[in-house]
């Protein structure tokens, strides 16, 4: 019996050479999984940056929307003081000393100018929460081609693994074709 001495088949040295081949195909695989796993989540980072910008932004216009707000219930408050000051002047009797008039229309002036100012301040502050919320939709518009290039980006994560699986190089096909949207997914993003 002799040991040292072995007889290859055809058979045995197609299956090694198969074997090789499966090994590269499936290290391509990996790397290709892996290459997809770094881009969906740089692609998932932008998404949640684009969410976070979105928010700051909007919370941002409500605060601002709260003080247009206030500066609007203290023009009414001035409005409504010279409203009743304007009323007094109008309604006084006859003989109504002319110092109290004077002081009166000194008041209906306060008043005015206080009104006018806390009027502008209340419509300037409008403006900054409309463009506030302006900028929040800008920063949430790429989000939603963000999300549909992520979940792209995982069915081609996905393939690639079942590829590795069951041997079909007909899915890594498929696989790559979704990664390609996905990719492209993402660049639209921010166009």
């Amino acid at each position: 019996m002799d040991d040292d001495f072995e007889v290859r088949g055809l058979h045995e040295q197609l299956s090694e050479e198969r074997a090789a081949q499966g090994e590269a195909f499936d290290q391509r695989i990996a790397l290709f999984t892996a290459i997809l796993a770094t881009l969906a989540a740089v692609t998932s980072f932008l998404g949640g940056h684009t969410q976070n910008e979105a928010l700051l932004h909007k919370n941002e216009a409500v605060l601002i929307k709260a003080q247009a707000s206030d500066a609007w219930g203290y023009y009414q408050a001035e409005d409504l003081k010279r409203h009743i000051a304007q009323m007094e002047v109008d309604l006084a009797p006859v003989g109504f000393g002319a110092t109290q008039m004077a002081a009166h229309r000194a008041d209906i002036a306060r008043y005015t100018a206080r009104g006018t100012a806390l009027k502008r301040e209340a419509e300037t502050l409008d403006r900054r929460s409309a463009a506030a919320d302006g900028e929040s939709d800008e920063a949430l518009r790429p989000h939603t081609k963000l999300a549909l290039a992520v979940t792209a980006i995982q069915v081609a994560i996905a393939l690639a693994s079942i590829t590795a699986l069951t041997g079909r190089r007909w899915l890594l096909w498929v696989a790559g074709a979704a990664a390609l949207v996905g990719a492209l997914l993402a660049g639209l993003a921010w166009l």
